[in-house]
């Protein structure tokens, strides 16, 4: 198994690839499918609107939601398509990593003028990246 730095840092170039050759614009699903096929070009193991199950106070729910992209059973990636996103996106992918118990997962907004701008790593209870290629930016402040 892959590190988890070198996983996610394989995403982000993978999303930078995609990103600089078509640019913002397009449907997110177009940019979900063409990152699963560039990870799998470079043997990242995933799985595409993957069900996560949701138990709470004995009530359990099959579907409580779907991880876009769920990279080599270790970090969640949720794929928007948006002219900026809203603290909300944020705030939902911490939750999906607090009942996966993962540690975690990238937010990657094709519709921002620049990756950069669009990327945001965020994390369930692990230190910051050491590696100066995935400080991208600060992760979106989530209170």
């Amino acid at each position: 198994m892959k590190e988890l730095d070198d996983i996610t840092g394989i995403i982000v170039d993978a999303a930078v690839k995609i990103h600089k050759e078509l640019g913002p614009g397009l449907l997110e699903s177009v940019y979900e499918v063409l990152l699963v096929r560039e990870l799998e070009r470079r043997g990242l193991r995933l799985e595409r609107q993957k069900c996560i199950q949701v138990e709470y106070d004995g009530v359990v729910f099959e579907e409580g939601f779907r991880a876009d992209l769920m990279v080599e059973a270790l970090v969640i990636v949720e794929v928007k398509s948006v002219e900026r996103l809203a603290p909300v996106h944020g705030k939902r992918l911490l939750t999906y990593l607090r009942i996966t118990k993962l540690p975690v997962g990238l937010l990657i907004n094709f519709g921002a003028a620049t990756l950069k701008e669009g990327l945001h790593r965020i994390v369930n209870n692990l230190p910051a990246a050491s590696s100066p290629r995935l400080r991208v930016n600060q992760p979106p402040r989530i209170p």
